[in-house]
C-alpha cells in the first residue's frame, strides 16, 4: 500500500513558510527602503553643490553698478546679453562700509 500525499500540510509547516515568507518581504522592503534612503542623499548631495556653486559664482563675479540708465539705451545688443539684474542693496552697503574705514 501506498501512502498519499496529505491533503493538508501541518501547522508547524505553515508556520515555518509564514515565517520565511514574512523575513523575505522583510528582506526585500529593507533594501527598497535603503536604495530609496541612497537615493534621497544623492538628490540632496546634489542640491547641495549645485547651491554651493551659485554662491561662489556670485562671489567671484565682478559687479559694475549702472547708475544712468540712459546708457543702456545706447548699449548694443550683444552687451545687453551679458547685463543681469541683481539686487544690489548688500553691494551697496559693503562697498559704503569700505569707503567708511578707508577714510578712517
Amino acid at each position: 500500500m501506498t501512502m498519499d500525499k496529505a491533503l493538508r500540510t501541518s501547522w508547524e509547516r505553515k508556520m515555518k513558510e509564514r515565517q520565511e515568507k514574512k523575513l523575505v518581504k522583510d528582506f526585500a522592503r529593507q533594501l527598497e527602503e535603503e536604495k530609496q534612503r541612497e537615493r534621497e542623499e544623492k538628490k540632496q548631495r546634489r542640491r547641495d553643490n549645485l547651491k554651493r556653486r551659485l554662491e561662489n559664482e556670485r562671489k567671484a563675479e565682478v559687479v559694475q553698478v549702472i547708475r544712468n540708465p540712459i546708457k543702456l539705451k545706447r548699449a548694443k545688443k550683444k552687451q545687453l546679453r551679458r547685463i543681469e539684474k541683481r539686487d544690489t542693496l548688500t553691494l551697496l552697503q559693503k562697498q559704503q562700509a569700505q569707503r567708511k574705514t578707508v577714510k578712517e
